[in-house]
C-alpha cells in the first residue's frame, strides 16, 4: 500500500523507482499494489503534484499502481487512456495482478464456505493459544525505564492503591485500528488477578475522569488513597483523545492535570514504592518524574492490547522480567518547537535544525532508542569479528541492477560486482552474560558508527542488526549475527543512493565496541597490484 506523503519530492503513489523497481523487482512482490484511501486524489487535489484528474490516474497507473482506494481511477482512467497519458496494456496489467491474486485466493472456485478457511468465526480468533499470544506480546513489549533501588518488582501482599485516568483503561489499552477483543484485563484487574486475588487490598481511585484531566476536583481523593497503600501504582498517559488516525498531539507533556496528580500522589506516598506506568502510543517528555527520587519506577507499556494489564502486573510482582526497548527516541518538549512539516532526517546548523531519529539527532533525550532496563544485568563481548573485509567500491554502489544498462552510463551493475556484494557475507558473535540473579530475557542491538559520522549527512550510527536471546542468571549465551556490509554497514547520502565508506566502522553493542576497516574492492585491487 503506498501512502498519502511524497518522499523527496516525489508522491509514494507516483513513484516508479519505489513501487516497481523496489516493491516489485527487489522485494519480489507476486501480488498488487494499492493506495492507501484517496491518495490518488490527494496527488491532485491537495499536493497539486498531478495538473488534473487525468494525471493523476496516469501518474498513479504508470508509476505501478494496481487498486485505488477511492474513485479516481474509476472515474478518470478511461479518459487518461484516450488522452495518451497511459497506455491501455498497463490497465491491462494492473487489472491482471489483481486477478490472479485473487484466484490464487480461491475466490474463483466456489462458494467460499467450501474452502479450507471458509467458515471461521470468534470461536477460532479467541482460543486460549491467541489469547495467550496476545499477553506475550504484551509482556516483550513493555519498556522499564526506571528502576531506582530495584523497587520492582514488588510484594504481592502490599496494600496497592490504583490511581490514574488509564487504572481501569479498556478501549483505550487497544489503540487506534483496532478489532473486538475476546476480554478485557485492566491494569486494576490485572493487579487484582495477578497479586494478591484481594480486591480489598487493592484500591481503586482514578484522580481523572479522562486523560484529558481537565479538571482537579478528583485529585484530593486520590492523594488520600495514596497516603494509607503500602505502595502506588500511577496509571497515567494518553488515549484515543490525544493520538489516533488524523488526529496528531502538538505537546509531548502529559495532558491536563495529570503532572499535577502524579506530583501530589508521590508527595502522600514519600518514602513508599510508586511506580508510574504510562500508557500511548508515542513518546512523552516525563523529565520531570526521571529526575524526581519519589518516583521510583517508570514503565512504558504502550497500548498493551486486551490483556495490557494482566502483563502490566506479571513485570510489577517480577512474574516477568521486563526486556522490552524503545522503538523510538523520546524527545523534550522543547522539541515541539520544530516545524513537523520538516521531514528531512539530517540537522541543519545553519536553521538550527537538529535533525530527526536516532540516526541524526544528537540533541536532549528524555530516552534513547534502544533503551530499556531488566531486573538483571547483562554483559557484552565481542567473541568473533573480522578486523577487515573487501566491499564494491562506492562508485559500484551508484547503480541500480533493475535499470536498463543505458540508464545507468558507466555505473551499470555488473554480475561480478552484484556477487562480489553476496560473497562479502560475514559474522559477528557476541557473548551475552547475565550478571544478575534472575532468568532474563535480553535484545541485542548491534549498532555501527560510519568513518565519516555526523559529517556530510552521514548518520551518526545506525542499527546494523539485532537478535533476542533468553539467558538464565549467571550464565553466557552467544548470539550469532550473519550481516552483508552492502546491506548492512551502507548508509544513505542526500541523493538516495546507498554506500558503504571504506574505512574504520565501529560495531558496538552496549558498552562493547569493535574496530572493523572496511576496503574498497578499488583499493583492495590498488594494495594488490603494489604487491605484484
Amino acid at each position: 500500500m503506498c501512502s498519502y506523503n511524497k518522499v523527496n519530492g516525489v508522491p509514494t503513489c507516483a513513484n516508479h523507482d519505489f513501487l516497481v523497481n523496489t516493491v516489485r523487482n527487489t522485494w519480489g512482490l507476486d501480488g498488487y499494489i494499492v493506495s492507501d484511501c484517496d491518495s490518488v486524489m490527494v496527488m491532485h487535489e491537495s499536493t497539486n503534484y498531478s495538473p488534473t484528474t487525468e494525471d493523476a490516474a496516469a501518474d498513479a497507473l504508470n508509476a505501478g499502481l494496481d487498486l485505488n482506494c477511492g474513485d479516481y481511477l474509476a472515474s478518470y482512467t478511461e479518459a487518461a487512456v484516450q488522452m495518451g497519458k497511459v497506455k491501455e496494456g498497463r490497465v491491462d496489467s494492473a487489472v491482471s495482478n489483481l486477478f490472479t491474486l485473487r484466484m490464487r485466493l480461491g475466490m474463483f472456485d466456489g462458494s467460499p464456505s467450501n474452502q479450507g478457511f471458509g467458515n471461521l468465526g470468534a470461536a477460532d480468533v479467541c482460543t486460549p493459544a491467541h489469547q495467550e499470544l496476545a499477553v506475550e506480546a504484551a509482556r516483550l513489549g513493555i519498556v522499564m525505564l526506571k528502576n531506582d533501588g530495584n523497587t520492582l518488582p514488588l510484594a504481592k501482599s502490599n496494600n496497592l492503591a490504583v490511581i490514574g485516568p488509564n487504572a481501569n483503561a479498556t478501549h483505550t489499552m487497544l489503540g487506534n485500528y483496532e478489532g473486538v477483543p475476546c476480554q478485557y484485563i485492566t491494569p486494576y484487574q490485572g493487579l487484582v488477578q495477578f497479586g494478591s486475588g484481594d480486591h480489598n487490598k487493592v484500591w481503586l481511585s482514578q484522580g481523572c475522569i479522562s486523560t484529558a484531566c481537565q479538571h482537579d476536583d478528583l485529585i484530593q481523593s486520590a492523594v488520600e488513597t495514596a497516603s494509607k497503600a503500602d505502595a502506588v501504582i500511577l496509571v497515567m498517559g494518553l488515549s484515543q483523545v490525544h493520538e489516533s488516525e488524523a488526529l496528531d498531539r502538538t505537546s509531548l507533556l502529559l495532558p491536563g492535570n495529570q503532572q499535577t496528580l502524579i506530583n501530589q500522589v508521590a508527595e502522600a506516598a514519600a518514602g513508599r514504592p510508586v511506580v508510574l506506568v504510562i500508557m500511548s502510543g508515542g513518546p512523552v517528555d516525563i523529565a520531570f518524574a526521571k529526575n524526581d527520587k519519589r518516583i521510583q519506577s517508570i514503565l512504558w507499556v504502550g497500548y498493551p492490547g486486551q490483556s495490557g494489564g494482566q502483563a502490566m502486573a506479571e513485570i510489577i510482582f517480577g512474574d516477568h522480567n521486563p526486556s522490552g526497548k524503545l522503538p523510538m527516541s523520546w524527545y523534550p518538549e522543547s522539541y515541539t518547537k520544530i516545524s513537523m512539516t520538516n521531514m528531512a532526517m539530517r540537522p541543519d546548523a545553519s536553521s538550527n535544525y537538529p535533525g530527526r531519529t536516532y540516526r541524526f539527532y544528537t540533541g536532549e533525550t528524555i530516552y534513547s532508542f534502544g533503551y530499556g532496563l531488566s531486573f538483571t544485568s547483562f554483559k557484552h563481548s565481542f567473541a568473533v569479528a573480522p578486523a577487515s573485509l573487501t566491499a564494491p567500491s562506492v562508485h559500484e554502489q551508484l547503480c541500480d541492477p533493475h535499470q536498463p544498462s543505458s540508464q545507468t552510463a558507466t555505473l551499470n551493475c555488473s554480475k561480478a560486482k552484484q556477487e562480489m556484494c553476496a560473497l562479502s557475507n560475514f559474522e559477528v558473535h557476541v557473548d551475552v552474560e547475565n550478571a544478575g540473579a534472575v532468568r532474563g530475557r535480553h535484545t541485542v542491538l548491534l549498532f555501527f558508527t560510519p568513518p565519516s559520522a555526523g559529517r556530510n549527512g552521514t548518520p551518526v550510527k545506525e542499527l546494523a542488526a539485532f537478535e533476542s536471546v533468553i539467558v538464565e542468571a549467571g550464565q553466557q549465551q552467544r548470539v550469532v549475527l550473519s550481516l552483508n556490509p552492502c546491506r548492512h554497514l551502507g548508509t544513505v547520502k542526500e541523493d538516495g543512493t546507498r554506500v558503504v565508506e571504506a574505512g574504520n566502522h565501529l560495531l558496538s553493542v552496549g558498552d562493547a565496541s569493535h574496530s572493523l576497516t572496511v576496503l574498497s574492492s578499488l583499493e583492495d585491487a590498488a594494495i594488490a597490484s603494489a604487491g605484484d
